[in-house]
């Protein structure tokens, strides 16, 4: 039987030095990084967000994914730890609410080179370099960028059994509903700032539980759209272009005719076998998104693919 576990490696920048930060475990005697066991239904990025804010009383949002932890814990079982890097800004380390437990005895930031002296296990110090790495290579800083297919929707058989000629008006179903409900912490793990949809009444309301609950407006694109992207395909990948400029962590919601196009613009910014992961997202299922890890390149003027996820409800 494998446990399955989810972190983060938080890190911070002060007087232009990397810090990170370490837990100290009371009972175990130890110094980790901040991770926890998946709850039940929970998926891994919504665990390593609850889990870091659990130990280290700090709300993040993750970033680039980091190597996959693998090692035997002393009853004997497979412990699998999902990390990823998660950047955290002096005003989210002000609104710290942490406070000593029996689990957790103190937080500390400290250097790469203590923090390598101070954990207490060889899979920490392996994921701990592949941090230091991305830091290296300019790829640690980055904003994700969300593709999500519309939830569950009303059929176009059974939509048009009404004689209903408006596509752009097909509901989600009860399921769907359900499916928009569940992506408000999923989608929360990655904190995209702007929220950009089909106007299509299945994308929109796909998209607004979460607007809703962080207060952001829906930014509608017609371009986005089925009949939008069929009409003018070039359109379509203007706004992609745009949402990429903006440089804000976003999601964007679109129709599965729509994906290859949105997605075949966003390849252009990657390797040749992320352009590949990228275009075979277009196959997401409904309520199902693809996140790219976007860095700048030191030009400060074209964006790069660093990383690319794939997640969708359990």
């Amino acid at each position: 039987m494998t446990i399955y576990a989810a972190g983060a490696l938080l890190w911070r920048e002060e007087k232009g030095k990397l810090l990170v930060a370490l837990i100290h475990r009371s009972r175990h005697q130890d110094w980790s990084f901040p991770k926890g066991k998946v709850d039940p239904g929970e998926t891994f990025p919504e665990a390593a967000v609850r889990e870091v804010y659990e130990e280290t009383g700090l709300k993040i949002r993750l970033g680039i994914p980091l190597p996959t932890a693998h090692y035997t814990v002393p009853t004997g079982e497979d412990k699998e730890v999902h990390y990823w890097a998660a950047r955290v800004s002096d005003k989210t380390l002000a609104k710290s609410n942490f406070k000593p437990s029996e689990e957790v005895a103190k937080v500390d930031w400290v250097t790469p080179e203590k923090a390598h002296e101070l954990l207490s296990y060889k899979f920490d110090n392996e994921v701990l370099d592949a941090l230091l790495d991305l830091e290296k290579k300019h790829q640690l800083k980055t904003n994700s960028l969300i593709v999500l297919r519309h939830a569950k929707a009303m059929t176009r058989d059974e939509w048009h059994k009404g004689y209903i000629v408006d596509d752009g008006k097909r509901p989600l179903l009860d399921e769907g509903t359900k499916q928009a409900k569940k992506l408000i912490p999923l989608l929360g793990a990655f904190g995209p700032k702007r929220v950009t949809s089909s106007p299509w009444v299945r994308c929109f309301n796909t998209v607004q539980p979460y607007a809703k609950k962080m207060n952001l407006p829906i930014i509608e694109r017609s371009q986005l759209s089925e009949n939008g992207n069929k009409k003018g395909p070039k359109r379509t990948r203007n706004v992609v272009k745009d949402i990429i400029d903006e440089g804000k962590s976003a999601v964007l919601c679109s129709h599965r005719p729509a994906l290859p196009t949105i997605l075949s613009e966003l390849a252009q910014l990657a390797s040749k076998e992320q352009a590949k992961e990228i275009e075979a997202a277009a196959d997401l299922k409904p309520a199902e998104f693809v996140v790219l890890h976007l860095a700048v390149n030191a030009d400060k003027k074209r964006k790069k693919v660093v990383a690319v996820e794939r997640w969708g409800l359990l």
